[in-house]
């Protein structure tokens, strides 16, 4: 699915950069693709990329949370739970969100 594709490349970029204006758009970037995603795979009943997208939403958490910006990263793990995360997967959040 290419907005999945389209936010691990936002998200990617947004854990590289330094500049925190820049951060925060990516990462602004990287939620309107995976909302994008998520429609999508809802209404085709994709539950693989739905829980990649959970995940995503639980690596922008983590991204956020790094970042000191706490509420916003709380926004994100609930996302990720209402998407069905559970954080038993014990997900590498520095790897690909597919």
């Amino acid at each position: 699915m290419q907005s999945l594709e389209l936010a691990n490349i936002y998200l990617d970029n947004a854990r590289k950069t330094t500049d925190p204006y820049i951060a925060l758009t990516l990462c602004h970037d990287t939620e309107v693709s995976l909302s994008q995603a998520s429609r999508g795979s809802k209404r085709l009943k994709l539950p693989v990329v739905l829980e990649g997208i959970s995940v995503a939403y639980v690596q922008l958490g983590w991204l956020l949370k790094n970042r000191r910006l706490h509420h916003e990263s709380e926004a994100f793990y609930k996302k990720a739970e209402k998407l069905g995360y559970v954080e038993k997967n014990s997900v590498n959040r520095q790897t690909r969100i597919i």
